[in-house]
């Protein structure tokens, strides 16, 4: 029997531009992404037999192939033809769930990282990152980590100089969103406002925390519903609380905020666990995974 735990990390978008609609139904975007030090542990056990077994903290999340960490594993094992074993998955759930984390995308990451170790293949981080492209748009990244410029679906990875080491506030409402429904309300041609992501890359170059906090932007805040007023009143408490930028991440609902003293993250975030379980102080993580 052979085991690990390996650490998955969320993410969060500091600037999301969706740029056109490509034929293949899919869009093109343009992103900064962060990895956060706000993690799930991924336990993988592999024995003798055949089959997967997976379980999590959180019951109400799939236990088979539905689940894209047990997804992941079987795929392994599909794509390189390996004989068969029994892989044992356990996570312990921290990244909120559908809250435009990547948390599901970073556990299917770490199984794949996993997985390689434990079966002794060998693959290339870029093998990875291809085989992780074939189970979702953010499994690349998430196997990479770090500060990076994501290009197409989110696949076409460009390293940045690293976001200065900050403290993170991080805050989900009560009510998850549903991707597909955002993206099929954005109309690219009707954008009125997008993020500056040169004018981002540029301060990360020069290591400019405040210049990169105040040009945090999400362009599927423009497309919110009502409950677009609970995102905001979670970022006006981020920043009267003394956040130097705050936005929401992926298509949401999770919302951030960047703090350079952390009496004043503390202070928001005991201001906001108050009113929202799923609330989170942490820092981030820019050094790639690998």
């Amino acid at each position: 029997m052979m085991e690990l735990t390996a650490q998955a990390y969320g993410k969060i978008n500091l600037s999301l531009d969706v740029i056109r609609k490509l034929p293949n139904g899919y869009h093109d975007l343009r992103m900064v992404m962060e990895t956060v030090a706000l993690h799930d542990d991924v336990h993988i056990t592999v024995s003798e037999g055949d089959g997967i077994s997976m379980q999590t903290n959180l019951p109400f999340l799939p236990s088979d192939t539905r689940n894209i960490a047990a997804k992941a594993a079987a795929f392994f094992f599909e794509k390189l033809a390996l004989p068969k074993r029994h892989v044992t998955i356990r996570i312990h759930k921290r990244i909120p769930v559908a809250a435009g984390m990547a948390g599901g995308s970073a556990n299917a990451a770490a199984v794949l990282r996993g997985l390689n170790t434990l079966m002794e293949t060998k693959l290339s981080i870029s093998a990875l990152m291809e085989l992780g492209g074939e189970l979702g748009s953010d499994v690349p990244y998430c196997i990479i980590g770090g500060t990076r410029l994501a290009e197409g679906r989110g696949e076409v990875l460009t390293p940045l100089s690293p976001l200065p080491s900050c403290h993170i506030v991080i805050c989900k409402p009560k009510f998850s969103i549903s991707t597909p429904e955002l993206f099929s309300r954005i109309d690219c041609d009707k954008i009125r406002h997008r993020p500056d992501t040169d004018g981002m890359i540029d301060a990360l170059g020069t290591g400019s925390l405040s210049q990169v906090a105040i040009r945090l932007f999400n362009v599927f805040e423009d497309v919110l519903d009502g409950r677009k007023r609970d995102i905001q009143q979670i970022k006006r408490t981020l920043l009267e609380a003394g956040a130097l930028g705050a936005a929401m991440t992926g298509t949401g609902p999770t919302v951030f905020g960047l703090f350079d003293d952390k009496a004043q993250a503390s202070a928001a975030y005991a201001q906001l666990k108050e009113h929202y379980r799923e609330t989170f102080l942490t820092a981030n993580h820019s050094d790639s995974l690998v």
